[in-house]
């Protein structure tokens, strides 16, 4: 990542994978320092979500939007949701992406979508840009165990030049809360997108 360029604007992406607590730590934090999100969605992503965090993700972009911009008390334009299906979105182009793109979390079934360029819907397509654009993407893959299978996809994302950073919290910090815990993975995110948080101490500070 060159860090003269500092990230401004962050493709954000839930599947149906568990793990929306993490995602949705992630999002309020990336709201938080000022960046620009767009936020894409699938629909298993939206039973998880209910199912995990009672949050109701609306079927529409839009109205998904507003409620998410008002829950935030942020504007639409810094955050932006985009539909599956909305090709003409601004990830979905080589000519307008964002600065970086996070899977979080990433089911196995588009793990493996990515690996194989399918781009069947737009968070495919948003990471696939990424790839070609050398632009960073991060994937939080939430499967145990892998299969061989899964391994074999993650390691051609990899190779490809993407970040795999399973969601696994540390316990030297000594986490009180399961929110210390969400706080850790998130952490390491923002890391990697070198974007400054609070959210634990340094090691070594």
């Amino acid at each position: 990542m060159n860090t003269a360029h500092p990230i401004q604007t962050v493709t954000l992406a839930f599947t149906g994978a568990s793990g929306l607590p993490y995602g949705m730590r992630l999002l309020e934090c990336l709201l938080q320092t000022g960046k620009t999100v767009w936020l894409l969605y699938s629909q298993a992503a939206q039973v998880v979500a209910r199912q995990e965090s009672n949050w109701v993700l609306p079927s529409d972009a839009k109205a998904c939007q507003q409620m998410l911009c008002e829950h935030f008390q942020v504007n639409a334009e810094q955050l932006r949701v985009f539909g599956k299906d909305e090709w003409f979105a601004p990830p979905a182009s080589g000519t307008n992406p964002a600065d970086a793109m996070v899977i979080c979390p990433a089911s196995m079934g588009v793990v493996a979508a990515v690996a194989h360029g399918t781009s069947d819907h737009l968070i495919e397509r948003a990471a696939d840009v990424c790839l070609k654009e050398r632009r960073p993407l991060i994937i939080v893959p939430r499967e145990a165990p892998f299969s061989t299978l899964h391994l074999e996809n993650l390691l051609k994302l990899s190779q490809w030049g993407a970040v795999i950073l399973p969601p696994s919290p540390g316990f030297y910090h000594h986490p009180k809360s399961m929110e210390d815990l969400v706080d850790f993975v998130v952490a390491r995110i923002l890391d990697q997108l070198r974007i400054e948080h609070k959210l634990m101490q340094k090691w070594g500070a």
